[in-house]
């Protein structure tokens, strides 16, 4: 009973009203990897979610609500067309796809869910004009309509957009679209330049408008004008088959402007006019949906597929709307757009601001008209000369790379004044005040800037120099598709590993064989350098970072304000705290936020963490003696006789131990049979020299390996105990001695507290 009640009140807690339903209607992509994936018919038309359609050109309609919706409660979903051209007969007919196709965009699986079996038709424009549909959902506690608006045209071809889009005052689009790949993709095939396999079956995606549907006959696309005239593929590929081809065909060879923005006769003929509210007269898609109807075909064409698995794909939605202009530029694709495109100052079609939501897809990173340096032609990069840091520093050597770096860096300004301001409450970024250098430090760390250095120089990786187009270099390594982890790592994924489960456990399998390049023979990123964190031991690198942060984070406040003692994984600063703490936690997040534990900078990373430990210490080598003592004894931090366990002057005595004693470690003291005795610092006798005999306490306990452990010591019960010394991180199950100073003290009580 008391599970069934349980249940019933999840029910009722779940009850879906039409307001809370969130609900939406509109086009669905429909890719070359869907169909495969989930065994659609092979003569399934794709589809890149257009509202633009050519006639007869299916629109795949799609009803989704909120992922919070309980679907129980949908009744029905009815469909109509509510507009239309006079004469139109255009009916919406069921639709067959699988009930487990997801909704399209990754990002908005977060967010939405199909609602239901009725909640998807197919919709077909049989002549040129405007239509409506609308569909209505009927639930238990009432109905909503939601409706989309579509244009039925004729294709014009890339000449007529030429007219216009070839300089002033217009966007000049069509000059730089001649120097990309998709400009020629068709003609170079058919004219032998591509392989000698090119053929008929290759042109459904090299061409405009190629619907082989009885109902798109009188779409004026390549296939119904290729009919109209006659012309078929030529039976042997030669240098003058695309010359010779009708003008008004050539026109729809090639991947051009309508490809992705949908036939354009009404945009020609009403001179780009966009006066009628509400009515796409042209689409301006900025979501993967328009590319992917081609390049989602695994394995040959894999993108699409690849960067189903990025963290691109789902993208927050959280730094988006008004007042969200600084995040916008790069946590949505056409704030990107946008602060590129006015950057560069080569496209006047843009806002200043626009914090519409996309994830960051296709045409965020990639120009699809084309840019006028050569250099950029291959890919269609938005921009890689260069990549403005928060600090102003501008980087030049990143090759491809820069791209990615002009959002994978610390965004929130200089590191020494972020820490000023933020302590002070002023402004630290443009949008604001917070603390930190942000998320996606990348950037900043491979380059080796912007982080508290305390006024040290402090070494970087040859990364930065050695790794042709930085990020891209490693992180779209190419792939074999015999690969495991072909399209869950590499290329569009930008993912160096992927997840295996093997019996219910995952494990991380690394790529890296791009690594191996220069390092030959690894395994696994989690390889030995040297010993970073001091251990006695050389680990892995991202161990020895992790050792570092953990080590790092128990020396700062906890989120009471009280150092914390054992490590944390997060930060929770305030502006009470000191400025050598707010100095460490920045550094603390910088490398944390990196996400590379030291892959991608590993010098850099562990310089930044020890020069921390060392501020807030005066220990710059962890678990060693102060700086200021080892220096002025030893003459530097790496003099091996300095070492905590060392015994330079060769009576017995460790280092640490005479530092706690306060003694002169390189003057050796008189051993006798229970300790060594001291004179004034000498073991020369003299009638006015006072021997003083030093003692100290040993506690001795056992230890379990990943154990910590803290001795602490009162001299009176009565009174709060008090640490001695830094915690002491187990590393194996063990007996351990630790020696206290006990001098002046008449009497002392020592524990050990572990966690």
């Amino acid at each position: 009973m008391a599970l069934l009640s349980l249940v019933a009140a999840q029910a009722s807690s779940a009850a879906t009203t039409p307001s809370s339903l969130n609900a939406r209607v509109l086009p669905r992509p429909l890719t070359p990897g869907n169909v495969t994936l989930y065994g659609l018919p092979a003569s399934t038309e794709y589809s890149g979610g257009l509202q633009t359609l050519g006639i007869g050109t299916p629109a795949y309609l799609e009803v989704d609500v909120a992922l919070t919706s309980s679907l129980s409660y949908i009744t029905n979903i009815s469909w109509a067309v509510t507009t239309a051209p006079i004469g139109s007969t255009a009916v919406l007919t069921p639709n067959t796809f699988p009930s487990n196709l997801p909704v399209f965009l990754p990002s908005d699986r977060l967010l939405y869910q199909v609602a239901g079996p009725m909640a998807r038709v197919v919709f077909r424009p049989d002549m040129t004009g405007q239509y409506t549909v609308t569909a209505t959902i009927a639930t238990t506690n009432g109905a909503t309509n939601v409706s989309v608006n579509f244009n039925g045209e004729k294709y014009m071809g890339v000449y007529t957009c030429a007219a216009c889009h070839s300089g002033s005052p217009d966007p000049d689009m069509y000059p730089s679209w001649t120097t990309t790949l998709h400009s020629t993709i068709f003609s170079n095939g058919i004219d032998g330049y591509l392989s000698s396999h090119y053929s008929g079956s290759c042109i459904k995606c090299h061409t405009t408008g190629y619907d082989t549907n009885a109902a798109a006959l009188a779409d004026d696309g390549f296939y119904s004008t290729a009919l109209k005239d006659n012309w078929t593929f030529p039976s042997m590929l030669s240098p003058t088959n695309y010359s010779s081809m009708p003008y008004n065909l050539r026109s729809l060879a090639n991947v051009t402007c309508e490809n992705c923005h949908g036939p354009g006769y009404d945009h020609a003929q009403s001179y780009g006019d966009t006066n009628l509210p509400g009515w796409p007269l042209l689409d301006v898609p900025y979501t993967v949906g328009t590319c992917e109807q081609c390049h989602d075909s695994p394995p040959t064409e894999a993108y699409g597929a690849q960067w189903y698995a990025s963290s691109h794909a789902v993208t927050t939605t959280i730094p988006t709307g008004s007042g969200r202009d600084q995040c916008v530029k790069c946590h949505t694709a056409l704030g990107f757009i946008t602060s590129v495109s006015n950057t560069l100052s080569t496209n006047t079609m843009f806002a200043p601001t626009n914090t519409t939501y996309y994830a960051i897809g296709c045409q965020t990173c990639h120009e699809p008209h084309g840019l006028t340096t050569p250099a950029n032609d291959s890919h269609l990069l938005r921009i890689m000369a260069s990549a403005t840091f928060g600090d102003g520093t501008v980087i030049t050597n990143g090759g491809e790379g820069n791209l990615c770096m002009n959002c994978h860096h610390s965004r929130d300004g200089d590191a020494v004044t972020n820490v000023i301001n933020y302590k002070l409450g002023l402004a630290t970024w443009a949008g604001g005040s917070s603390f930190g250098p942000h998320d996606g430090v990348q950037g900043d760390m491979i380059e080796g800037i912007n982080a508290i250095t305390y006024g040290q120089t402090i070494p970087s990786s040859a990364h930065r120099e050695s790794v042709t187009n930085s990020c891209v270099g490693c992180h779209m390594q190419t792939l074999a598709s015999s690969n495991p982890g072909f399209l869950l790592s590499g290329g569009h994924t930008f993912e160096m590993s992927y997840n295996v489960i093997t019996n219910g456990v995952t494990n991380k399998i690394d790529q890296v064989a791009v690594c191996n390049q220069c390092h030959g023979g690894i395994t696994t990123f989690n390889f030995p350098v040297e010993d970073y964190a001091n251990t006695g031991a050389i680990q892995g690198v991202q161990t020895e970072v992790q050792i570092l942060l953990n080590q790092l984070s128990a020396m700062l406040p906890n989120k009471n304000g009280v150092i914390a003692g054992v490590a944390q994984t997060s930060l929770t600063t305030t502006t009470n705290w000191t400025t050598n703490q707010l100095n460490a936690a920045y550094n603390w997040q910088f490398v944390n936020n990196d996400g590379s534990l030291g892959v991608h900078n590993a010098p850099f990373a562990t310089g930044l963490l020890k020069a921390s430990i060392a501020n807030l210490t005066g220990v710059s080598v962890p678990g060693g003696l102060p700086d200021a003592w080892e220096i002025a004894n030893f003459g530097s931090l790496t003099n091996a006789l300095g070492a905590p366990n060392a015994d330079p002057a060769g009576d017995g005595i460790p280092n640490w131990l005479k530092y706690s004693l306060g003694l002169n470690p390189l003057a050796p003291g008189l051993s006798v049979p229970n300790g060594v005795v001291y004179v004034n610092g000498s073991t020369t006798g003299g009638s006015t020299n006072t021997i003083q005999i030093y003692t100290a306490a040993d506690v001795t306990f056992d230890t379990v390996a990943g154990t910590t452990y803290q001795i602490q010591e009162v001299s009176s019960l009565s009174q709060g105990w008090q640490n001695v010394g830094n915690p002491i991180v187990a590393t194996k199950t063990a007996s351990m001695s630790y020696l206290t100073p006990t001098v002046g003290n008449t009497q002392q009580f020592f524990r050990v507290v572990s966690y």
